[in-house]
């Protein structure tokens, strides 16, 4: 028994849960421990999640915060313990495994228990207690074993969810999805404040306000962290987390909207920005469930990582932000240039793109799926009609060698078999990867990607007529769909087919919209591109 680790293993079926990355220095804990909690106002306000599953686990996650919008949550400081349960059945009849957690106010409170020893491919419950009091309900999955034969599969891929630009209508849709997981491709929160008092405006189109932060901008740890706690306040995330495990990797508005490595939009010093980003990657910790291992050294956290699904899937997740360059021609909209081939300039980092492609020449199983942030195709978009064409620099568009080098790797090692999926664009796009010119293999259909619109951010939308969507259609024949609305992407993957569902809500600005299916594309093994389902 250890001071940050207590456990008690139930019916032959243990549960090892580390609830702290580093090892104890006593057996007891710690001297300062809240000993006899007592709550006036409900604990687990913020929910439960669970994430980052494996054959014989997965993470599970809360934080205590019984006044969330005040400062440690309404939290004295001092650490307190937290009972946690796991059961096959959602009455918790049987007790499969159960233990204790500190929750320390180093960490605001959170828990992150990483459960081991579960049987591969089998739904969990499981809950909190504290004080009398019992969270939420989560239910989560583990994953198959490494090489059993799997036939279908199923995930979601959503994010970008501005709180002020709707409600999490697509989250409860979610949450209600029998799918596997959901892969949350960033934007988890928005560190900008909308301007105006009834309306917004965004690209040049007025929405109505739907909600409002709480908060000034955050740039301190208790900013962030109370800019989460209002996020995780909202009970359709609350459900969707609830419902299924999450596999999670932040984009720019975790930080600062644009941010690439160790620079911001404004042109703060790098030293005083590795500041807020150290921040800003704690409280991200803080509010997911992740595994002790991107548990954050300052402005630095291992993010990319990946995971099998038996013989049918392995999953790479990306982290595009932390070591890419800083984006050519000062992250404008602009036409192609040199700077846009420059071998110097990367998304991913050398050690990650390594990493990756290693993966990917070691992989065996029938699909491959690399998750990541931002647009790989390089889609042309005019500013007007009749304007030159011009690229999005914070995409992969601003790092054509990096791109040209991964879509070779693709190629080379997982042909036919790889797809991407990704989001920040707030708009449904979905097109083939073709590699471009200038290299071996120009014009030739590599991979196909699709890009989930956002949750919230655009506010309602525009549809699929609008100027930017005509233009998208008919400057890139590679773009096979695209609409202005808000929603998420349903993969159904089987062992020789891979289906994307479109989904769309028609409006966010009011809470009850109306989900539906925009789209519906497949990709056949072996034969990369899409085709309509």
């Amino acid at each position: 028994m250890t001071r940050f680790e207590r456990r008690h293993l139930l019916q032959g079926l243990g549960t090892v849960a580390a609830t702290w990355p580093f090892m104890a220095r006593a057996a007891t804990w710690p001297r300062n421990l809240w000993t006899e909690p007592r709550f006036t106002d409900a604990v687990f306000g913020l929910g439960v999640a669970s994430g980052d599953p494996a054959p014989d686990g997965f993470v599970i996650w809360t934080r205590l915060a019984p006044r969330p919008a005040e400062p440690h949550g309404g939290m004295p400081p001092q650490p307190v313990v937290v009972r946690w349960q796991v059961s096959e059945t959602d009455n918790f009849a049987v007790v499969t495994a159960q233990g204790e957690a500190l929750a320390e106010p180093e960490l605001a409170h959170s828990v992150h228990v990483e459960l081991a020893q579960l049987l591969p491919d089998r739904i969990y419950y499981y809950r909190f207690l504290i004080a009398g009091q019992v969270s939420a309900t989560g239910r989560s999955r583990t994953l198959p074993l490494s090489h059993a034969a799997i036939s279908r599969l199923r995930f979601a891929v959503a994010g970008c969810q501005h709180y002020e630009h709707g409600y999490y209508t697509a989250w409860r849709h979610i949450a209600d999805e029998p799918v596997d997981f959901v892969f949350h491709y960033g934007d988890y929160i928005y560190e900008t404040n909308e301007k105006g008092d009834r309306e917004i405006t965004y690209q040049g189109h007025p929405y109505p306000r739907a909600r409002r932060h709480s908060t000034p901008e955050p740039y301190s740890l208790d900013d962030y962290r109370m800019r989460y706690a209002q996020y995780k306040t909202d009970p359709d995330l609350q459900a969707a987390h609830a419902a299924h495990p999450f596999w999670l990797s932040l984009d720019d508005h975790e930080v600062d909207n644009d941010w690439a490595g160790q620079w911001d939009q404004d042109g703060t010093p790098p030293e005083a920005f590795l500041f807020r980003r150290a921040a800003a990657f704690q409280a991200y910790y803080e509010h997911m469930p992740l595994r002790r291992s991107a548990l954050p050294t300052g402005p630095a956290m291992r993010l990319y990582r990946d995971a099998r699904y038996g013989d049918l899937l392995n999953m790479f997740v990306l982290d595009t932000r932390q070591y890419r360059t800083d984006q050519v021609y000062d992250d404008k909209l602009v036409p192609m240039g040199p700077d846009c081939f420059s071998q110097a300039s990367t998304m991913m980092g050398p050690a990650q793109e390594t990493w990756l492609y290693d993966r990917l020449a070691k992989s065996d199983t029938r699909w491959n799926v690399i998750a990541h942030q931002v647009m790989l195709m390089n889609l042309a978009y005019r500013a007007a009609p009749g304007t030159e064409k011009i690229y999005n620099m914070d995409q992969w568009s601003g790092c054509m060698a990096n791109r040209r080098r991964l879509l070779a790797a693709i190629e080379q090692h997982t042909p036919g078999n790889t797809v991407t999926v990704t989001g920040d664009a707030h708009r449904h796009y979905v097109g083939d990867l073709i590699q471009d010119e200038g290299v071996p293999g120009a014009g030739k259909v590599i991979s196909s990607e699709l890009l989930a619109t956002s949750i919230t951010s655009g506010d309602d939308g525009q549809g699929d007529q609008d100027f930017h969507a005509q233009q998208a259609r008919a400057d890139n024949p590679q773009l096979k769909a695209t609409i202005d609305r808000r929603g998420y992407i349903v993969c159904d993957v089987s062992r020789d087919v891979w289906q994307a569902d479109l989904k769309v809500i028609d409006r966010v600005s009011s809470p009850g919209g109306t989900l539906s299916s925009y789209a519906r594309f497949a990709i056949e093994r072996g034969r990369p591109g899409l085709h309509t389902a």
